[in-house]
């Protein structure tokens, strides 16, 4: 077969590729609703605005209330910490075994009274709504919406349930002892098998019929600013026991306490809340939620149906954002973009996309590349076609508009991540980038020149006074381009790859109209890569 004919048999594999008028390009990927923008407002940041008749009320009580409550926060925890080295005399810091006997009898109690007390000395008015399941009715607290270290008041409410807390915390003077008196379930971020053991051991506790105190999660894995509920993490669901959603309020007209990646820091959230008279807070008890048999085999189904109630509940949305959306967006601030370029809903799109991480992070840095030069954080066609080093032209249109999502003339961040998984599955195989390099080297001694490169990318787009020699050096490291060098180039940048097999597109286009009796036209000089016989490309179609 020869390379038109071979040319049409790869391509035709290509979604879209069955056209059957001269001319006709394949159509475009069909956007997908399910990728359409969230309906939501960035949930990791906080502006709280305050008039000045706020700001001279609450610097008058400060005056006041600030000093007083410092000192009572500060007796409090000194009167609560022998408890707790009572508590916890003689025990490890990752427990074997729940602590019981004379000890958490004695001290329990007054940590309990403590902890109201602490709160209630920082200006907390706290109301409870529902029933408090018992440790054999849940195991598990899942509490939401997290927002803030405030929320810890979830965990006195409680009874002082285990929480899930990272190693480093317990080493802090005082408070690494009262975190102690909790007996948490601690996690190694130097251990790598820090989260399989993290698991381990909420199975192990949950499972234990009450022998082990009840354990508090936040699933969501970050604070956000209340506004939606985002992705809940599957940890505290993977042991398949029931759980007891556990909602916050805080219905205050002046938020000073959530606490975001954007937004106050610790010590100005303390200051602002305890200069309040007071602050209100709510802590509402759901009903136990039991799983299904399908939800014990998948923990993420469960996890979504209790975090679709809690929202439901909160009469807020909820979306795909996760933890690692933080880490993008504050990447995003440090390479200069708007903090909200990195908010791609990466659970959604990692999922349906088969992306992790460090992919999508690397997708960044070059989106950074391109939007150095534009405005807000976009990119138009003119940023795009001098990242690609290509001129405007109709096939650089195209391929901007599988970036274009929304029709709107310009890409965002979130935009160019979907658009570079749609060019790199399916179009971006490994048997169209073969193909594409027979096409380009036209003499087969297995290179491809810049004369060669030059004269099909000008065919391909349309353009023929191209200079591609910038272009060509980006992907060649010396005078030509063997085929690894080539292969290399198209997986790590699928938007030239597209480039590339348009041209193979349009020889499908040309193959798939010829009459079937008819001889075909002579191939065209300037882009010397059909053979000089094509007879035994028609005849090759024929018989097929």
């Amino acid at each position: 077969m020869s390379r038109c004919g071979e040319a049409a048999a790869v391509a035709a594999t290509v979604p879209g590729a069955d056209v059957g008028n001269a001319g006709l390009r394949p159509p475009m990927v069909p956007r997908q609703a399910s990728f359409f923008p969230p309906p939501v407002p960035n949930p990791f940041v906080q502006q709280t605005r305050m008039g000045a008749a706020k700001r001279v009320q609450m610097v008058f009580l400060g005056i006041i209330l600030l000093p007083v409550r410092a000192i009572l926060v500060a007796i409090t925890l000194l009167l609560a910490w022998p408890f707790a080295a009572i508590l916890t005399a003689c025990c490890p810091e990752k427990l074997t075994h729940p602590i019981t006997g004379w000890r958490r009898k004695m001290a329990q109690p007054v940590l309990k009274f403590l902890g109201h007390v602490l709160f209630f000395s920082m200006g907390f008015i706290v109301s409870v709504k529902g029933k408090i399941a018992s440790p054999l009715e849940a195991p598990i607290f899942v509490v939401a919406p997290h927002s803030t270290f405030f929320d810890g008041i979830a965990c006195v409410v409680a009874g002082l349930p285990s929480m899930v807390s990272r190693n480093e915390n317990v080493q802090v003077p005082l408070i690494g002892r009262l975190l102690r008196a909790v007996q948490p379930v601690l996690v190694s971020r130097v251990d790598p098998d820090s989260r399989k053991n993290t698991i381990n051991e909420i199975i192990r506790r949950a499972t234990s019929g009450g022998e082990w105190p009840q354990i508090l999660v936040f699933p969501e894995g970050t604070c956000t600013n209340r506004s939606c509920l985002i992705t809940f993490k599957p940890g505290a669901f993977i042991p398949g026991v029931p759980v007891q959603p556990v909602l916050l309020r805080y219905p205050n007209k002046l938020d000073t306490v959530t606490w975001t990646w954007q937004g106050y820091t610790f010590i100005q959230l303390c200051i602002l809340t305890w200069c309040q008279p007071f602050t209100k807070v709510e802590v509402e008890f759901m009903p136990v939620q039991v799983p299904s048999d399908e939800e014990k085999s998948d923990p993420v189904l469960f996890a979504g149906r209790v975090r679709n109630l809690m929202a439901e509940a909160l009469g807020i949305p909820v979306t795909d954002h996760t933890y690692e959306d933080c880490r993008l967006m504050i990447s995003a601030g440090q390479l200069t973009l708007p903090m909200e370029a990195g908010l791609v809903e990466f659970t959604k799109i990692s999922r349906k996309l088969k992306l992790d991480w460090d992919g999508v992070r690397k997708h960044l840095d070059e989106y950074a590349a391109i939007a150095s030069s534009s405005k807000g954080g976009r990119i138009g066609i003119e940023e795009f076609a001098e990242y690609l080093k290509l001129p405007v032209s109709d096939v650089l249109r195209q391929l901007f508009a599988l970036f274009d999502r929304n029709h709107d003339g310009s890409i965002d961040f979130r935009e160019y991540v979907i658009g570079l998984a749609v060019l790199c599955n399916p179009a971006n195989t490994e048997d169209i980038i073969q193909v594409a390099f027979k096409l380009f080297d036209v003499d087969e001694d297995g290179y491809i020149s810049e004369q060669e490169f030059s004269t099909i990318l000008q065919a391909a787009l349309g353009v023929p006074e191209l200079d591609v020699s910038g272009l060509f050096k980006e992907i060649a490291q010396g005078d030509s381009v063997s085929f690894e060098e080539f292969r290399s180039f198209a997986l790590k940048h699928p938007e030239y790859a597209k480039i590339f097999t348009t041209y193979l597109d349009l020889q499908t286009c040309y193959v798939f109209s010829l009459p079937e009796k008819s001889q075909p036209p002579p191939s065209v000089a300037s882009n010397k890569v059909s053979p000089e016989n094509c007879d035994e490309s028609t005849s090759d179609k024929k018989d097929d």
